[in-house]
Formats: structure tokens, sequence, C-alpha cells
């Protein structure tokens, strides 16, 4: 798992206390949550049934492995590839990226930026989900 978290904090302080915004600060609820097992399909329809952009995928033991979006899943959906057995945790791939809630906002805008994400998992320090730090519209 790879949080986000590039500046070593000083044991007594957190970034609130700083003054620097965290994702704490400005994470969106965790939203639709689905296991890895699922299909791409159902997972495009509970996109759907939602309207949400993305979901959130976790493993048997509740653990969150990483973050789908729509356009993830129409790529895959559409390649030549895909079968209707084609399962979340085979889109993954590796998990992550993931944020920690004490990650500063610019922290995680960097990470986003470099890795091309438009929503990044926020989780905690056992990896459940806690909620989503998303690209504003």
């Amino acid at each position: 798992m790879t949080l986000v978290q590039m500046q070593p904090r000083p044991a007594h302080a957190d970034a609130a206390d700083l003054g620097h915004p965290t994702v704490d600060d400005a994470m969106e609820a965790a939203g639709p949550q689905v296991c890895d097992d699922m299909t791409v399909e159902v997972a495009l329809a509970v996109m759907a049934g939602a309207r949400a952009d993305h979901l959130l995928v976790c493993d048997e033991d509740g653990l969150c492995t990483g973050l789908v979006t729509r356009a993830q899943l129409t790529i895959v959906r559409d390649s030549a590839a895909y079968t209707d057995r084609t399962r979340l945790r085979d889109v993954l791939g590796d998990r992550g990226p993931f944020a920690s809630p004490m990650t500063t906002m610019a922290e995680a805008n960097h990470a986003m930026r470099y890795c091309r994400l438009t929503a990044l998992p926020v989780v905690d320090e056992q990896g459940s989900a806690l909620g989503v730090l998303a690209l504003s519209r």
C-alpha cells in the first residue's frame, strides 16, 4: 500500500497545527464501496445507479485496494481483451496510491497531478477507506 505522505512530521505537531490544510479537511465521504471480485459490467451498473464517477474497491478483508473510475472501466470494457468475467481486481493491478487523513493538501495535489488521478482514496493506518479526495469540477 502506498500512502501519500512525503514530508516527515515532528511528533508533537500535525499538519493542521502548522497551518497546512490536510486531506482530512477536504475529503468527501467514502461513497460506494464494492468488492474486488465484482465484474466490470456490474461495477458500471453500480456507478450508474449511484450516479457516481468512481468506486472504492475493497478486498475480502474489507481493506481498500484502490479506486476505479467510470472512464477506466469503460476503456477496459471496450478493449479487445475484455470478457464478461473480467473482475475489478484484474483491472486494479498494484494497490494504491492512497492518502492519509494527515497528508497535506499540497502533497496530495502533487501526487494526484504526478499520477494523473481525478480522485484519491483516503485510508486509515489499517487500510480501511475513510473517504475520497476528488478534484473540483
